[in-house]
């Protein structure tokens, strides 16, 4: 169906007018929701690569940054934050690959390091995880959208803390449909809570609870750095380091202490 003239005027004119805060976060909030049900329930991105999903992801909360007139600072992207952050990055992505080796040497946390998900990935599938699939396809979506966008909207309504409560708080529930079998999917949860439903529905539990708290530290991070790219290299450090020490692990090049 084409649009008459009129309609079309009304509609470019609504499209260049700026977007209310209030809209923006109910439109935001209802993205996340389609977004999450299309992927994990109706898997109507099942016929597209993770990557193409990111790019989709990250486009639309792009679109609705420029929408509701965010700039590249309100983002954490502006050049000027690049050095700082660049700094930050560095510091924190050492930090985690030293408590992870020291998770995986030791004997009570070294199971933590075996997933049923991942246990016949390759050297080479690993290094494709690390350097294309995390960052691409995980890292740059979320972070764009929940420590981006919707962290960047919802300080324009709210002090720090409102801000960053309702960022974690949709990105703990973005986990959800994602998290609904990792009881049997994780050796250490099966043995800790069974493969029952109930087993399931803790798992996912603190799964949310997890993540909400993950993202309230990057929240932090972003906005004591300034800097989007602080938040966006401990996502892909907690990732990505995992697969490293959990492959290394499973081919004992790291021994248990």
């Amino acid at each position: 169906m084409e649009l008459t003239p009129g309609a079309g005027r009304w509609l470019a004119d609504h499209l260049r007018r700026p977007l209310g805060t209030g809209q923006a976060l109910i439109f935001a909030v209802l993205l996340l929701a389609a977004l999450n049900w299309l992927e994990h329930r109706v898997h109507w991105f099942n016929s597209l690569p993770d990557l193409a999903i990111a790019a989709i992801v990250t486009g639309l909360f792009a679109g609705l940054a420029w929408w509701s007139g965010h700039a590249l600072e309100e983002l954490g992207l502006d050049r000027q934050s690049w050095p700082r952050g660049l700094k930050w990055s560095g510091i924190i992505i050492a930090g985690v690959a030293v408590v992870y080796l020291g998770g995986a040497l030791l004997p009570v946390t070294r199971s933590l390091f075996t997933d049923q998900r991942y246990a016949s990935l390759t050297a080479w599938q690993v290094v494709v995880r690390v350097f294309v699939d995390v960052p691409f396809a995980t890292v740059l979506a979320e972070e764009v959208a929940f420590r981006g966008v919707l962290f960047g909207l919802a300080s324009r309504r709210w002090p720090p803390l409102g801000a960053t409560a309702f960022s974690s708080l949709m990105f703990g529930c973005w986990h959800i449909l994602s998290s609904l079998h990792l009881n049997t999917e994780k050796p250490a949860l099966t043995s800790l809570l069974g493969p029952s439903g109930l087993g399931a529905a803790l798992a996912d539990l603190g799964t949310v609870v997890f993540t909400g708290l993950g993202g309230a530290v990057f929240c932090e991070l972003r906005r004591r750095s300034g800097s989007l790219l602080v938040p966006m290299s401990f996502h892909w450090a907690t990732n990505a380091l995992g697969y490293v020490f959990g492959f290394l692990v499973r081919v004992g090049v790291i021994p248990a202490l």
